[in-house]
């Protein structure tokens, strides 16, 4: 196999470390309603987005000004429990992980797939998929898996909408919430901090992340290229990262928003990171906000 170098794949407009957009970010648990309700008791609305196709799971959405969303998923009200044990997330949902995967956004999946390939990173071929939303208009997209882990864990999925993207993301027609920007970053739980870095480099062309650590949180931090990507180690073998690792493996533990008044959101725990201060909500699960950068 020829290996093209990264930095050229990058310029002929491919992904690289600056472009990673985040198409959305999946919160998964037993109940949507439970995940909705979460939410808006911390003042942010979400909207049905409709059942999946898998008989498994189905969905509500916050969407942001900047394309990106917040994914609730939860398990349908008759869903079969052989789809729902069988689904890629079946323990996030079950467990009421929260954080559980995120995508990435291509314009051309097949070159994205191509150029990881040419990178030596396992990537699926393109797999078609779509649900319905509440008003039946259908969605289609296709979706590629980066790496041999969980989908959408350690790295995210690629996605490219067959249908109009703006159908998916905007089902009101305009954003749910103009109170943020977007998801700004995508917060990994890992085991081994320098192997992690060494994978995300290979896959996207990163140049030496910046790295900090945070007792409260309880994980030394790697900032990655652009600063979409946070890898967390933890700190101690029973902290409650740690135990999140051993029992969902390497994916996301939480999410972060920026926020255009982040005064407005007061948390009930700050972080400093990377000279930013991030604040927690009470949603049940790690949700910082942080200025619009």
């Amino acid at each position: 196999m020829v290996r093209i170098p990264i930095f050229l794949l990058s310029v002929c407009g491919l992904l690289g470390a600056a472009e990673l957009k985040v198409d959305h970010a999946t919160v998964a648990g037993s109940d949507l309603k439970t995940l909705e309700s979460a939410l808006a008791r911390a003042g942010i609305a979400s909207v049905y987005g409709g059942a999946h196709t898998n008989h498994a799971t189905e969905m509500a959405l916050v969407s942001f000004p900047d394309g990106s969303y917040l994914e609730l998923m939860g398990i349908q009200a008759k869903a079969d429990p052989a789809a729902v044990r069988a689904h890629e997330w079946g323990k996030f949902l079950t467990g009421n992980a929260g954080p559980c995967a995120w995508a990435l956004r291509v314009s051309d999946i097949a070159a994205e797939v191509a150029r990881l390939k040419a990178a030596g990173v396992a990537v699926s071929a393109p797999e078609k998929s779509g649900r319905v939303r509440p008003d039946g208009e259908r969605l289609e997209w296709q979706t590629s898996s980066i790496g041999e882990g969980t989908r959408g864990g350690f790295f995210p999925f690629l996605i490219q909408d067959l249908t109009p993207r703006e159908r998916r993301v905007y089902p009101q027609g305009k954003p749910v919430t103009k109170e943020f920007r977007g998801i700004t970053r995508v917060v990994i739980a890992v085991r081994d901090l320098s192997e992690a870095v060494k994978r995300y480099r290979q896959a996207f062309g990163m140049p030496d992340p910046i790295k900090q650590v945070d007792q409260e949180f309880g994980a030394q931090l790697a900032l990655m290229g652009g600063g979409t990507v946070v890898l967390a180690a933890p700190l101690t073998a029973d902290s409650w990262l740690a135990e999140r690792i051993e029992r969902y493996g390497e994916a996301p533990c939480a999410f972060v928003l920026a926020a255009r008044d982040v005064g407005k959101w007061k948390g009930t725990a700050r972080s400093r990171w990377f000279g930013a201060e991030v604040r927690w909500l009470d949603v049940g699960w790690r949700l910082g906000v942080e200025a619009a950068r």
